[in-house]
């Protein structure tokens, strides 16, 4: 009973107390007819307490979510189901579902008729700008009597998840001199008879073995050649991200770090669909992610990038490939040069390495143009291009297909400034 009194509304207290004062001049001045209507506003707001309170435990709701993985800058839903059980009408219902703001503006509803047996659907967009797994809800009822008496607040559906991942973009190409094209512009081509074993050849690079020369490919491409023993990309392919706090700039959805996920995403997914294995892995070598090559929709890259958090170390410490005798695509943030000997003194000669260097003090503001880059990222691109990787130094605003597009050029060693001066 007094459970239900402490959803009177202030109109309903009011009533509630101006019944009791009629009641008490009634009495004193012996006047039944007031008596009477004393009774009568007594009693309604109690009545009417006793039947919200009564009617909310009947009203059940389910929450589902259009689809359970959405883009950033994508579009989804979600819809409320609604029903009532109890015989018993309702009111007035608000219904409040909490979101975060990554997803929109809170959104609301009112139900002023609820029939019995049969759900009303509601649904609400969502338009995710950050990734991650978000959490939905709760879904809060506000059930009120038509004359405003009394309301009585209800949590209907716990919190759900809605799993948010980077946008990928379409990528057109396979890293030149990898073995993976099916144009000329592949470096590497196997060699079978001639009492020969089976060889892979590729372009001269700084500080290779000068007796491992492939004299014959050199005379025909009249370029240096070397001979690789192992085959590349017969394995799969390694793709690192370097996602450490302290080697990217910016916050939010513009952060250096979410341009590094989404292009490690466009390049995992990218390579998947064209039949390659892939590793995703972390600086540190952690395994992330594999996907198998093929085709896929729900791609355990993209779930792991969507819950993956900004680490807190300061610098790259392996002690190990992190290729794992794979190809590497890098895609790094700023690094220090023990960062780079880290990276590269595990790495197999024959095994091709690739790195996106992201320019990170430009997602800051800290450089206006990509002409006046940091000189830190040129000195990484140095180190790298000197221990054999090629490099490709990007700056924000620049499209990830263009990017793509030039490490797939970087057959031989030597970086480029995408959107800037070579």
């Amino acid at each position: 009973m007094f459970r239900s009194l402490s959803g009177l509304t202030t109109r309903g207290r009011c009533l509630l107390a101006a019944g009791v004062a009629a009641a008490v001049c009634a009495a004193v001045l012996n006047e039944r007819d007031l008596l009477r209507v004393a009774v009568f506003v007594i009693a309604l707001p109690l009545f009417v307490a006793l039947l919200a309170s009564a009617s909310k435990v009947r009203i059940g709701a389910t929450r589902t979510m259009l689809p359970e993985r959405v883009p950033v800058g994508g579009h989804g839903e979600i819809q409320l189901d609604l029903w009532r059980t109890g015989r018993l009408p309702a009111g007035e219902i608000l219904l409040e579902d909490g979101i975060p703001y990554a997803l929109g503006s809170r959104p609301r509803f009112v139900v002023e008729r609820l029939p019995q047996h049969r759900s009303v659907p509601l649904r609400y967009p969502v338009q995710p700008t950050l990734r991650g797994i978000h959490r939905v809800g709760p879904l809060r009822a506000t059930i009120t009597d038509p004359f405003g008496l009394c309301e009585f607040e209800r949590e209907l559906i716990s919190h759900s998840r809605l799993v948010v991942v980077p946008r990928v973009a379409t990528l057109w190409g396979q890293p030149a001199g990898a073995g993976i094209g099916t144009d000329d512009d592949g470096n590497i081509r196997l060699h079978a008879g001639q009492g020969e074993i089976d060889v892979v050849v590729r372009q001269y690079r700084q500080g290779d073995d000068l007796r491992k020369v492939h004299w014959r490919s050199t005379a025909r491409r009249d370029e240096m050649m070397v001979r690789v023993e192992e085959r590349p990309w017969r394995g799969g392919t390694t793709v690192l991200l370097d996602h450490r706090a302290a080697a990217h700039h910016g916050t939010g959805a513009t952060a250096s770090l979410e341009w590094a996920v989404e292009f490690a995403a466009s390049v995992c997914l990218h390579l998947s669909n064209s039949g390659h294995h892939v590793r995703l892995v972390s600086e540190h070598g952690r395994l992330l992610a594999e996907a198998q090559g093929g085709p896929t929709r729900d791609s355990p890259v993209l779930d792991a990038l969507a819950a993956l958090q900004p680490a807190h170390e300061r610098d790259i410490t392996t002690g190990f490939d992190p290729g794992h005798g794979q190809e590497l695509i890098a895609v790094l943030g700023t690094i220090s040069s023990d960062s780079v000997h880290e990276l590269t003194k595990c790495r197999p000669r024959g095994a091709r390495s690739l790195a996106v260097l992201l320019d990170t003090p430009a997602w800051s503001g800290a450089i206006s143009a990509p002409e006046h880059r940091s000189a830190a990222s040129d000195e990484s691109a140095t180190l790298l291009r000197a221990a054999g990787w090629g490099v490709v130094v990007a700056h924000p605003g620049t499209p990830m297909s263009q990017v793509w597009a030039q490490l797939c050029r970087e057959a031989a060693p030597g970086a480029s400034l995408i959107g800037g001066a070579s």
